[in-house]
């Protein structure tokens, strides 16, 4: 049994992922690199040192989230923070977006191939490894459910007429809604336990989620989801923030 908390951050070997794992394990926690690829995972792992350990983990393989929850349990015996990290933008065309990739996105011609790729990785992946881990979270003293929302996704700053984002807002801007409704049912859900949810927005981080067109650096993206993975007893769930504030849903 683990004295020190333990964290998983999903889509961890890389970008914001990886630098929230690296701000947690430096407050003090165990943190589990979360991966697709268990080699991907253990060389981000070993850039963050003996509190961080390698994951198998797709949000979309419901065999592999069993199989990561059970070696949590056996290995660590809990689990006090889960932070909703993994995402795409699109299926399978990197360097595609923020141009001809967000076009593409668009409701009036993707794929539905591609909005269920979108949604199986952003919305249900969230739902489905929430689930996997609540046995867990359920035991800690105080547990802590983080899931990356965007503004992008924000149905209120997106009904301003004159908001340019508009003209991006297709499956990805989508799915960070669902994600951000995701995020209150399980809030609401829980809320009389000692688990508290809430979702972060990096702001436009420089990632290979957008080809690297971010203007904001990881640790400033990484920022708002690790303040929300310690926050104490008196701290709010079921709200949606960056370092400014609460964001709009």
């Amino acid at each position: 049994m683990q004295i020190k908390p333990v964290a998983l951050i999903t889509g961890a070997n890389k970008g914001i992922g990886l630098q929230i794992a690296k701000d947690l394990a430096g407050h003090g926690f165990t943190v589990l690199v979360g991966s697709r690829s268990f080699e991907n995972g253990e060389t981000a792992a070993n850039s963050i040192g003996a509190d961080a350990h390698a994951l198998q983990l797709d949000v979309t393989d419901q065999n592999s989230i069993v199989a990561a929850a059970a070696r949590i349990r056996n290995e660590f015996g809990r689990l006090d923070v889960l932070v909703n990290n993994a995402g795409i933008s699109h299926a399978g065309r990197p360097g595609e977006f923020p141009s001809s990739g967000a076009a593409s996105g668009l409701m009036t011609v993707a794929s539905l191939e591609e909005i269920r790729a979108v949604y199986e990785t952003n919305v249900f992946g969230v739902i489905a490894v929430t689930q996997a881990m609540l046995p867990l979270l359920r035991e800690a003293p105080a547990a802590r459910i983080v899931n990356m929302g965007s503004s992008g996704g924000s149905l209120s700053w997106n009904s301003i007429p004159g908001n340019s984002h508009r003209a991006m807002f297709g499956a990805y801007s989508a799915s960070k809604s669902a994600v951000h409704a995701v995020t209150l049912a399980f809030a609401f859900a829980l809320e009389s336990t000692n688990i508290k949810v809430n979702a972060a927005c990096p702001g436009f981080t420089s990632t290979a989620l957008n080809n690297f067109a971010g203007t904001r650096s990881v640790e400033q993206g990484a920022h708002e989801a690790v303040r929300l993975a310690m926050i104490g007893a008196d701290g709010p769930t079921g709200t949606f923030s960056d370092e400014a504030g609460p964001v709009a849903w």
